[in-house]
C-alpha cells in the first residue's frame, strides 16, 4: 500500500508540471488496509470522547453559576483550546486512514501547520495563567478578589489567545515562499516542520532555527513560571492549619500539575531540538500523545478530584435528560 501511495505522489508531482510541489502525501501510520480501518475506528472514538469531555466541561461552567469564577472560566477556555487543538489533527488523520492517495494540498498543509502550532503554543500560556490564578487565590487570598476580577481575567485570556496566534504567521509566510521540488512525501500524520523542511529545494537554516526557537522560548519562559508559582503555593498550603483546607488545595493544584506534566513532558522531547532530521515512529507516537491523547484525558483529570465540577457535570447530565422530554 505504501508503494502505491508513493507512486501516486510521483505521478501527481509529474503532472503538476515540473519541479513545483502542489500537494503533499501524509504517510501517517503505514499499515495494511484492515489495520487502517481499525485505526480509523479507534481514533474516531477518541475524537468523539474528546469533544464530549471538553464540551461538557464548557457547558458545566456555563450552566452552574457557582463556577463563574476565574479558576473555572480559565478551565472552560482551556477546554475550548483543547477542542481547537484536537481539530487541527484528528479530522484530517481520520480522512487519511480512509483515503487511497493520502494527499493534502500545499495550502491546506500550511494552514494545518499554522493552527496546530498556534493552538499548541497557546496551551503553555494558558497553563501559566491558571498557575498564576492559583498563586493569587492561595498566597494572596485577601487581594485575590480585587486583582483577579472577571474583566481582568478575560483580558488575560485574550492576551493568551492573541500571543499564541501571532507567533507563527511570519515564519509560515517565509515557508510558503520556499520552493518544494519533491519528493512530496511527509512521513508523519501532520504537516510537521521537520519532514516538511526536508522537502525544500534549498537549505533554510534560519527558518528551521526559528521553528525551534519559538516553541523553546514558550517552554522555557512558562515552565519555570509555573514551577515557581506552585512552589509558593505548596509552601502556603503547608501552613494552612485545617487538614480539609490543605486537602482541597492539594487536590486542585495536583490536577493542574498532572496536566502540566503531561503536556511539558512530551513537548520537551519534541520541540527543543532542531526541526531537521528523520521522523521516527517513536516521534510520531510522542506527537500523537500530546496532540490527541492529552486533550482526551485532561477533562477527566480536572473533574475526578473536583467536587464542584462533579456537581456541575451532574447538572449537565440532568439537563440533557430533561431536554428530550420538552
Amino acid at each position: 500500500m505504501v508503494t502505491s501511495v508513493l507512486s501516486t505522489g510521483l505521478v501527481a508531482l509529474n503532472i503538476s508540471g515540473g519541479n513545483r510541489v502542489t500537494e503533499f502525501i501524509l504517510l501517517s501510520f503505514p499499515c495494511p488496509r484492515e489495520m487502517q480501518i481499525l485505526l480509523f475506528g479507534v481514533f474516531a472514538l477518541i475524537y468523539v470522547l474528546t469533544l464530549m469531555g471538553n464540551g461538557c466541561t464548557i457547558w458545566a461552567v456555563k450552566l452552574d453559576h457557582q463556577l463563574h469564577t476565574p479558576m473555572y472560566i480559565l478551565l472552560a477556555h482551556f477546554s475550548f483550546l483543547e477542542i481547537c487543538y484536537v481539530n487541527t489533527t484528528v479530522p484530517n488523520m481520520l480522512a487519511n486512514f480512509l483515503s487511497e492517495t493520502k494527499t493534502i494540498s500545499f495550502t491546506a498543509c500550511l494552514l494545518q501547520f499554522y493552527f496546530f502550532f498556534s493552538t499548541g503554543i497557546t496551551e503553555p500560556f494558558f497553563l501559566s495563567l491558571m498557575a498564576f490564578d492559583r498563586y493569587l487565590a492561595i498566597c494572596q487570598p485577601l487581594h485575590y478578589p480585587t486583582i483577579m476580577t472577571g474583566h481582568f481575567c478575560i483580558k488575560l485570556v485574550l492576551c493568551c489567545w492573541v500571543t499564541g496566534f501571532l507567533c507563527f504567521p511570519i515564519p509560515i509566510y517565509f515557508v510558503s515562499q520556499l520552493p518544494f521540488c519533491g519528493p512530496n512525501v511527509i512521513n508523519h500524520f501532520i504537516c510537521d516542520p521537520g519532514p516538511l523542511m526536508a522537502l525544500t529545494c534549498i537549505h533554510a537554516p534560519g527558518i528551521e532555527l526559528c521553528f525551534s526557537i519559538i516553541p523553546s522560548l514558550a517552554i522555557f519562559l512558562t515552565f519555570p513560571f509555573i514551577l515557581g508559582s506552585y512552589t509558593l503555593v505548596f509552601r502556603a498550603v503547608l501552613q494552612v492549619p485545617s487538614a480539609a483546607g490543605r486537602k482541597k488545595a492539594f487536590s486542585t493544584c495536583g490536577s493542574h500539575l498532572t496536566v502540566v506534566s503531561l503536556f511539558f513532558g512530551t513537548v520537551l522531547v519534541m520541540y527543543i531540538t532542531p526541526t531537521s532530521g528523520h521522523i521516527t515512529t517513536t516521534q510520531k507516537i510522542i506527537t500523537l500523545f500530546y496532540s490527541v491523547f492529552t486533550p482526551l484525558v485532561n477533562p477527566l483529570i480536572y473533574s475526578l478530584r473536583n467536587k464542584e465540577m462533579k456537581t456541575a457535570l451532574r447538572k449537565v447530565h440532568m439537563s440533557m435528560k430533561i431536554l428530550p422530554n420538552k
